[in-house]
């Protein structure tokens, strides 16, 4: 038995369902849903082979039907249509009602027995009325949801600082925290302007990079401290993670390259440095670890 991770319409949440042989990552499929049909795309699928996948097994009580037809293209696409006109009507109506929240984007379900409204909000809004009404004009389940930033540039997607579309579009499954622990780990600019992304906060890559910054860290001396070469000992002035160097000031002013082990995967002979590698000779303290990075990302 096999399990999918979908994600259901453009910015809904993340379900399992049991996925039939002919359908792999990356496929538009429609799937059962509590109350009906809905759609998705299939984001991960995963094989039960042990004992503690069993729970994500029971919780796939619902199947994935079909692949998309061209019938159910133009289904969302008409969906797409109607909810346009929706999002004008409950634009007017929160206006109206004189309700604090934004209104981002509405959704129907592939059966259009429901209507999702996205919004943002600053504190918390009694819609009761307006759900109330939008009940009587649509005459389906009506479903307020509030959201956030981060939820909000995923839907409307865009490009990030490295000229690739946003991360949270292209794959990712679910919002992390991200602190400024890790981007100082990775010696980044603590300058808001340069490490966040286009909804604001800390870019999402701080934290899916940050394992392994850290983990390259390990046994790196700190910037500042003493350390002995084969040159002779000087001051280390800085240290790239991702390549395991250091770079050591001697007394007479002349900075020596260090390197201490290549990292996994890249083999010995295409060391930077020339000759081999200077083995790590200091101890493995991870508390060391957080203040070291690479001078650039």
């Amino acid at each position: 038995m096999k399990i999918a991770i979908v994600r259901l319409r453009e910015a809904g949440q993340i379900s399992n369902f049991r996925v039939p042989d002919d359908v792999t990552v990356g496929d538009f499929v429609v799937v059962e849903i509590d109350r009906g049909l809905d759609h998705g795309e299939v984001m991960e699928i995963l094989p039960i082979v042990q004992e503690s996948d069993k729970t994500a097994g029971e919780r796939a009580s619902r199947d994935i039907l079909r692949k998309f037809s061209e019938s159910d293209k133009k289904q969302i696409d008409d969906n797409k249509t109607a909810a346009g006109d929706a999002i004008k009507l409950c634009s007017r109506k929160i206006r109206d009602y004189k309700l604090d929240m934004k209104l981002v984007d509405a959704e129907y379900s592939f059966d259009r027995k429901k209507i999702i409204f996205y919004f943002t909000a600053d504190d918390r809004v009694d819609f009761r009325e307006l759900v109330k009404e939008l009940a009587k004009i649509f005459k389906i389940r009506i479903e307020m949801r509030q959201i956030g930033v981060r939820d909000e540039a995923r839907m409307f997607g865009g490009v990030g600082p490295c000229g690739q579309s946003l991360c949270c579009v292209r794959w990712l499954k679910t919002f992390e925290p991200v602190t400024m622990k890790m981007a100082k780990t990775q010696r980044l600019s603590l300058s808001s302007g340069k490490i966040s992304g286009i909804c604001g906060r800390l870019m999402c890559c701080l934290f899916y990079e940050y394992a392994t910054y850290k983990d390259l860290s390990r046994g790196l001396p700190k910037e500042g401290s003493a350390y002995d070469t084969p040159k002779g000992k000087g001051k280390v002035v800085s240290v790239n993670v991702l390549k395991r160097m250091v770079y050591v000031q001697l007394a007479d002013g002349i900075v020596e390259k260090v390197c201490l082990g290549c990292p996994p995967g890249r083999p010995g002979e295409d060391c930077p440095v020339d000759g081999p590698c200077q083995k790590n000779t200091e101890p493995d303290d991870s508390s060391d670890a957080e203040d070291n990075g690479p001078e650039t990302k």
